[in-house]
């Protein structure tokens, strides 16, 4: 993927992902995962993640480009309402904690960009998909879990049309 094009498509794909999260949504979603599952591999395979001239501090930012988004996918999950409806389905949808978390999750990674270039390693859009994917995906995982643990027999909403 072209740096220029993946520079306007990542924010815009960030945008997409918290929008639709500020819905009403089942909890059970496996479709987002798969999107996560996507961004890791594709800034994986899209490589320059770590600056083979600087590579103890470049493995260190990525290390703790993991653990924020980690702990920022945790953070958010926690922030999002999940409840179950009378017919057994379990619901989620972010609240203005969930937003919140979002900016600070993207002023960190902002921060975390430029600290590397200060320090003169070489970026590459590849670590900034993979915090997405594993930040999204820690969420997703994580509000699913929290409908799944709600009392009863969980149901998919697409199983009861």
């Amino acid at each position: 993927m072209d740096t220029a094009l993946a520079t306007a498509l990542i924010p815009l794909a960030a945008l997409f992902i918290v929008y639709r999260q500020m819905m009403t949504r089942p909890t059970e979603r496996p479709g987002i995962l798969y999107v996560a599952l996507a961004l890791v591999v594709l800034g994986l395979a899209k490589g320059g993640i770590v600056d083979s001239g600087h590579l103890t501090l470049s493995v260190a930012l990525v290390a703790v480009e993991v653990v924020c988004a980690v702990a920022f996918g945790m953070i958010r999950a926690a922030t999002v309402r999940v409840w179950r409806d009378a017919a057994g389905v379990t619901w989620s949808k972010a609240t203005g904690w969930t937003l919140l978390a979002w900016v600070v999750s993207i002023a960190t990674r902002v921060g975390l960009y430029f600290v590397g270039a200060a320090f003169g390693l070489a970026l590459s859009t590849g670590s900034l998909l993979l915090f997405i994917g594993l930040t999204i995906g820690v969420q997703s995982l994580l509000v699913t879990r929290r409908g799944r643990m709600l009392a009863g027999t969980p149901q998919r909403a697409s199983s009861l049309v």
